[in-house]
């Protein structure tokens, strides 16, 4: 009999939809395998999955938050149970899987978990920074684990062989809630800078940088909009450079080699984030920095003109991650449930 695994991921205006992007890819690989995701919903979470996954099973709740998520799970049926949500932790995750497997994907490691399986794709992450939170639990940690869409791993061969070309397609994709308008902000400085060099821009049907942006590009050919893209492993393929977030999102530019500027836009982004810059694999930015223009121009003149730092960016970020990730962790959480 397939295992029912319960997926609780976090989303909304603050956190974006990162938590269930990734966490689709991992329900496709648990899935692949023969057991039976299903996601807990609230609106903000079916809102992510009425975008890009529409058949996927779910169970509704009005609130994912702590004090309602074991009112939320009463009467729900699953065997396992998998936790992508930064205001959860030990005694949440004890009262909803009450001994049912449990993997806990994390970026921060400050808290107590209770986990089978942590899941904690930062290139700087090691043992001990979990060594007081997680116990006994099995840790699955670094990009080699990160949950990337099959899509990008296709596309892989493809894309690393096309690097080096001239900057022609710069890609934007600074999160679909676009925290802040930030998405705005960005595309106003590269219209300025980037003389014909082409624009994709992605992100949700809600951002609030989209009415402004729509209007822009009315007017400029060179900005082409991706609202909820369903496409974003061929736009970053097709990319020469990207602005990206410094989330999960950056694993899919590292797997298609993609010379990149990272913005920092939350505290949990920066260890990542400057792992990254220590690799010399992306140049990083935060936007909480005082010279946040300059420093972006900077970046951004390096990454239009400097073709030879384009390369190492290119061949250092690729050999992070191989977009493999997701089936790893699948099957380590699937041997571990036939094991309990």
């Amino acid at each position: 009999m397939s295992p029912r695994i319960l997926l609780i991921a976090d989303a909304g205006p603050q956190v974006g939809g990162g938590h269930v992007m990734r966490c689709l890819t991992l329900a496709g690989a648990l899935a692949a395998r023969g057991a039976a995701p299903v996601f807990l919903a609230s609106p903000a979470v079916a809102q992510v999955l009425d975008a890009f996954a529409p058949e996927t099973a779910r169970e509704p709740a009005t609130a994912l938050d702590a004090a309602g998520l074991a009112d939320a799970t009463t009467g729900v049926a699953f065997d396992a149970v998998v936790f992508d949500h930064y205001g959860l932790a030990r005694l949440d995750h004890e009262a909803v899987a009450q001994g049912r497997p449990t993997l806990v994907v994390d970026d921060l490691a400050d808290r107590p978990l209770a986990a089978d399986i942590v899941l904690d794709a930062g290139p700087a992450r090691t043992q001990a920074d979990y060594a007081l939170f997680a116990g006994e639990a099995e840790l699955l940690l670094g990009p080699g684990f990160a949950p990337v869409r099959p899509a990008f791993a296709a596309l892989r061969e493809q894309a690393l062989a096309r690097r080096g070309a001239p900057v022609a397609r710069a890609l934007v994709a600074l999160g679909l809630t676009d925290v802040g308008g930030i998405t705005a902000k960005v595309v106003e400085r590269l219209r300025r800078r980037s003389g014909q060099v082409a624009l994709d821009v992605v992100l949700g049907a809600g951002a609030p940088s989209l009415p402004g942006l729509q209007r822009v590009a009315s007017r400029d050919p060179r900005l082409e909009l991706h609202v909820d893209s369903q496409e974003m492993a061929q736009l970053t393929a097709d990319a020469d450079i990207a602005i990206g977030a410094a989330g999960s999102t950056t694993w899919e530019r590292c797997v298609l080699g993609l010379p990149s500027m990272l913005l920092i836009l939350a505290p949990n982004q920066r260890p990542a984030a400057q792992a990254m810059a220590g690799r010399q694999a992306a140049l990083v930015v935060d936007i909480q920095d005082e010279g946040f223009d300059a420093l972006f121009d900077r970046a951004l003149v390096r990454l239009l003109t400097d073709a030879p730092a384009r390369a190492r960016l290119s061949a250092a970020s690729a050999g992070i991650c191989d977009g493999l990730g997701a089936p790893r962790v699948a099957e380590a959480f699937l041997r571990r449930i036939g094991r309990i």
